[in-house]
């Protein structure tokens, strides 16, 4: 029984797209809209992204992302980065934040992303 419960807390990346339905406003995961684009994110040093214009304070938060930076700032960026141009409140529930680095971690090795990255 302890095995099936927690099959249910594992991250679900299609759970994960639904939350990012709400990222959609600002971001995508092959292009820069008026938030950076979301393919390669993992590894990548926060407000490195060549061309798009982020604010000084996010250029200047040596975040690297992983699941731990992303969780933590998805829950509440302006308290993570304060300064930052993005002005979501966040992600409060924690298994929609994991959830949803499932899907962006998904996401990244397949279409859009991996056609991307041998461009």
């Amino acid at each position: 029984m302890a095995a099936n419960a927690q099959a249910w807390s594992l991250p679900d990346a299609v759970r994960g797209e639904q939350v990012y339905a709400r990222c959609l406003a600002c971001h995508a995961l092959a292009v820069d809209r008026v938030g950076p684009r979301h393919c390669g994110l993992f590894g990548r040093r926060a407000g490195s992204v060549p061309g798009f214009a982020y604010s000084e304070a996010m250029k200047k938060s040596k975040i690297v992302w992983n699941d731990k930076t992303l969780d933590r700032f998805l829950a509440n960026p302006l308290a993570m980065v304060p300064g930052t141009a993005m002005t979501y409140d966040g992600v409060p529930d924690p298994a929609d934040r994991a959830n949803l680095i499932a899907y962006l971690k998904r996401a990244d090795e397949a279409f859009p992303c991996a056609v991307r990255a041998r461009e």
